[in-house]
């Protein structure tokens, strides 16, 4: 593992993975800029962090991941406010109810904004930076969702398929520039947004974070978290279309 010291963004850092995530940053003792929609609840969030370490180090920045035109000056802002960034983790991800037969155009254009849209705009904005500098770790948070099109939620898959997908070929050209990209694959994990559901085996988001962290520390190119999904989305990816049509997974 290579030294650490330059600043953090963490977008989507106001709840469950990216929350941990930013705390975990912390504590390595690192500069994070912590990214959210939600004002109040993210400066409390951030208040909570600086005291238990009697010190600066999370910094809250409002802001909406479906906002594409913000990403690029509010990159440039934190860098301007809190030095340069060597380090973008976007966790941020939308997951909203969707009926059996419910085809709703306005959930599934959120969904494509929030969840791969705006994992591009961030991931622009830091390419061009640690391109230009020949150094950087960029971590997406997708799942394990995007391994195969599932009848509950045909949008939520299809955005984390063409987040994954964009993910591969950041890395694939910024390889040769010194630039990490590691695309992350969580299965069942306790947050807000998988509240209510039946997640057998569920890890916290915390452990969650702990393995992220590793898995970029590892320098790896994908993660599943924790590691038994691989050989699960294995698996699945090889159930037959007209047999898999037929489950409710």
């Amino acid at each position: 593992m290579s030294s650490r010291t330059g600043t953090c963004i963490v977008v989507g850092a106001s709840s469950g993975i990216g929350l941990a995530i930013a705390r975990r940053l912390c504590l390595e003792g690192r500069k994070v800029a912590m990214l959210a929609r939600r004002e109040p609840e993210l400066k409390a969030l951030a208040a909570t962090i600086d005291d238990n370490l009697g010190q600066p180090a999370a910094f809250p920045y409002v802001h909406d991941a479906a906002d594409l035109a913000a990403a690029e000056p509010l990159f440039a802002r934190i860098e301007q406010e809190l030095g340069e960034v060597d380090e973008l983790h976007f966790v941020a991800g939308v997951m909203p109810e969707v009926g059996p037969d419910e085809y709703d155009l306005a959930k599934d254009r959120q969904q494509v904004e929030v969840n791969m849209l705006g994992c591009i705009a961030w991931g622009n904005a830091a390419a061009r930076r640690f391109s230009e500098r020949r150094r950087g770790t960029i971590v997406g948070v997708s799942s394990v969702a995007q391994d195969r099109g599932r009848v509950g939620r045909p949008v939520y898959n299809a955005s984390k398929a063409g987040m994954d997908t964009y993910l591969e070929a950041l890395r694939n050209r910024l390889w040769r520039r010194g630039v990490r990209v590691t695309t992350i694959r969580p299965g069942f994990v306790l947050t807000p947004m998988t509240e209510g559901l039946q997640l057998k085996g569920a890890i916290a988001a915390d452990k969650a974070a702990e393995l992220i962290l590793r898995a970029r520390d590892d320098e790896k190119a994908v993660a599943y978290v924790p590691g038994k999904w691989r050989l699960i989305m294995f698996v699945i990816r090889n159930i037959p279309s007209f047999v898999f049509r037929r489950l409710s997974i």
